[in-house]
């Protein structure tokens, strides 16, 4: 999002146009009224990356525009930031430009923190990364009170922890997730949560067991668990999946199997066409699970066919998309034989033209 976009005063009818836009694209499978979920207009980034400018003494965050990608703008304010990336942005900047060992070299500096405050700093570099420099970086680390990781080509030095532990208030219950560096989160904090608690609403009173696809690090699975006898989860991301384990772990936990599998080898699985040795360590034969609904939380390029004809063998679909589009693609085979009872709309990245849809289908 170019920073020129960003106009808190026209929030509200920026908000307006983009609900008006998925609705119409939404229409044909007759979906009802969106329940509209806002971000707050301001700091609600919980992740930001930036180049670093090297000129002389000068050492500045930039960004380049998509129309002029080789001139660099300098960035003196991040107002979509959260609170916390806001403060330590000038406050790194000038410590980086007064340590010739720590800013030389320096390509990209990567942030990530939580509501909580706890945040990760990630220096990427065009050299390799020396026992002197892990020295300044703690020094650094310690005055900044982050943790912080170095990178270089074939190189990672992690000086304390690789990741950020969040706390999340969903349905009256703090669950509390493990956010690994450089793997995927929700980038806006406050919106994920009413995105869990309205996962959560739909999928109350549903019964039996819950199949999940994509689940990452268990974003969703942690607060879904509530609402089924029985969920198994899967996820091909082995990051994603070792954050997931110490989530449910960390969470108490105990009704959830994680199994490391893509979406098709789930789809080969169910339709019993491949029998896959990770399925052994569940406490039962897969076919003797009551498996009546199905999450799924796909990448932007949606469902592919074999499993949209998998997903549309279940009772109910809950379906999180971060692409209106292929959502209304994938809708195309999967509306014949499920309606969309509800309708959702949570606008992830405001000042930009996407919005995360949700939808509640059931079998006709």
């Amino acid at each position: 999002m170019p920073l020129s976009a960003f106009a808190p005063e026209h929030y509200e009818s920026l908000l307006q146009d983009k609900v008006n836009r998925v609705s119409a694209l939404l229409a044909p499978f007759k979906a009802p009224a969106a329940e509209v979920f806002r971000s707050p207009p301001s700091g609600f980034r919980m992740r930001a990356e930036f180049r670093m400018w090297h000129d002389g003494d000068a050492l500045d965050y930039v960004m380049y525009r998509r129309d002029d990608p080789k001139t660099p703008v300098p960035v003196h304010e991040f107002p979509i930031a959260c609170e916390r990336i806001q403060q330590l942005m000038p406050q790194l900047q000038g410590k980086l430009r007064a340590n010739d060992l720590l800013r030389r070299k320096l390509f990209q500096v990567e942030f990530l923190s939580t509501l909580a405050g706890d945040t990760l700093v990630t220096l990427i570099y065009h050299r390799r990364l020396e026992p002197d420099w892990c020295d300044a970086a703690l020094c650094l680390a310690d005055e900044l009170d982050v943790a912080i990781v170095g990178r270089s080509r074939k190189q990672k030095e992690v000086l304390s922890r690789d990741y950020v532990t969040e706390t999340l208030p969903v349905s009256g219950r703090d669950f509390h997730y493990r956010q690994f560096e450089q793997a995927f989160t929700q980038p806006n904090a406050r919106v994920n949560i009413q995105m869990l608690e309205w996962a959560v609403g739909r999928a109350s009173g549903l019964g039996g067991d819950l199949l999940e696809l994509y689940c990452g690090n268990g974003n969703f699975t942690l607060p879904l668990s509530s609402c089924f006898d029985q969920v198994i989860a899967t996820e091909l991301a082995k990051t994603s999946v070792r954050a997931a384990q110490w989530n449910l772990e960390r969470n108490g936990i105990d009704n959830v199997q994680m199994i490391r599998l893509s979406a098709e080898e789930v789809s080969q699985a169910m339709a019993g066409e491949r029998e896959f040795r990770r399925l052994a360590s569940l406490p039962r034969p897969l076919p003797d699970y009551d498996l009546r609904t199905v999450f799924v939380d796909p990448p932007r390029a949606g469902l592919d066919a074999a499993t949209q004809a998998m997903v549309s063998g279940f009772e109910h679909i809950l379906y999180i998309s971060c692409n209106p589009q292929t959502l209304a693609d994938n809708l195309q085979q999967i509306s014949g034989s499920h309606r969309i009872e509800r309708f959702a709309l949570f606008d992830q990245f405001p000042y930009t033209d996407h919005m995360e849809c949700g939808v509640l289908l059931s079998r006709r």
